[in-house]
């Protein structure tokens, strides 16, 4: 099973890109951050990524859906790996945490993902949304810190660039079917 990560900065559309392959019959599995916001603020807590707690629970959350997660061919997409968990640790100020540390090396160590990554480039804009409070300037900074994140560990970054949707379901495409990778 080859797996890839898809990321980038905030709002640079690896949702709409991880939809469309999901449509195009890959294995895609959704970011687990959006999932642990969406199901705190249901529960009242309108800033969960302000408790102690919001990294861990990323953690844990991406590491059962990436051990259940559906074989279904030779290629899962991921939107978001354990690393990028890192890098929000790193953009909140919060240490890394014993939970985050253990599922870093966990990965690296068993070559969970396939080494090059799926970088998602800005689209030059960042739309709010309820679990998205970040400011365009913000998320290149978030941004800054995912491509360092992602070297730190040894993963080399694949550019999706700015394009219509189309054209980065196209590049993803592309890279993921290729054999050399």
């Amino acid at each position: 099973m080859r797996r890839y990560v898809l990321t980038g900065t905030p709002g640079a559309g690896k949702t709409s890109i991880l939809r469309c392959l999901g449509e195009l019959g890959y294995g895609v599995v959704e970011e687990a951050a959006t999932a642990v916001i969406a199901r705190e603020q249901a529960r009242g807590v309108d800033a969960p990524w302000t408790r102690a707690s919001f990294v861990d629970e990323i953690v844990e959350l991406q590491r059962r859906r990436q051990l259940e997660a559906p074989v279904t061919g030779s290629v899962q997409v991921f939107d978001r790996s354990p690393v990028c968990t890192y890098a929000l640790a790193r953009y909140l100020g919060r240490p890394v945490s014993t939970a985050l540390a253990a599922e870093i090396e966990r990965i690296v160590s068993e070559k969970i993902y396939e080494r090059q990554v799926l970088f998602v480039r800005n689209l030059g804009f960042c739309e709010p949304t309820s679990a998205r409070r970040i400011s365009f300037q913000e998320s290149l900074v978030f941004e800054r810190i995912h491509e360092e994140s992602y070297h730190a560990f040894g993963y080399e970054l694949i550019d999706i660039p700015v394009g219509d949707l189309a054209q980065r379901v196209a590049a993803v495409g592309s890279a993921i079917a290729r054999p050399d990778l």
